[in-house]
């Protein structure tokens, strides 16, 4: 089954354990997933209130209509 599900989220989440960081994938782009490729930088310039989704290589594309009751994750 595929889902369509929104993330608005343009950075990674920090985690230190026993003193060494990692960075979890915030923006669900990254080829390396838990880990953050920097893939997110692709989202810095999205319009506010712009519906993207990125294709294989990371081309965005906008949405023609918008997904109005579309359940938003909290951060």
């Amino acid at each position: 089954m595929t889902r369509l599900v929104m993330r608005t989220r343009s950075k990674p989440y920090p985690v230190t354990i026993g003193g060494e960081t990692k960075f979890i994938c915030g923006c669900g782009l990254s080829a390396t997933q838990p880990f953050c490729d920097g893939t997110h930088k692709q989202t810095r310039d999205e319009k506010e209130g712009t519906i993207c989704w990125y294709d294989a290589d990371v081309g965005r594309n906008e949405v023609a209509d918008a997904f109005p009751n579309i359940r938003i994750p909290s951060e």
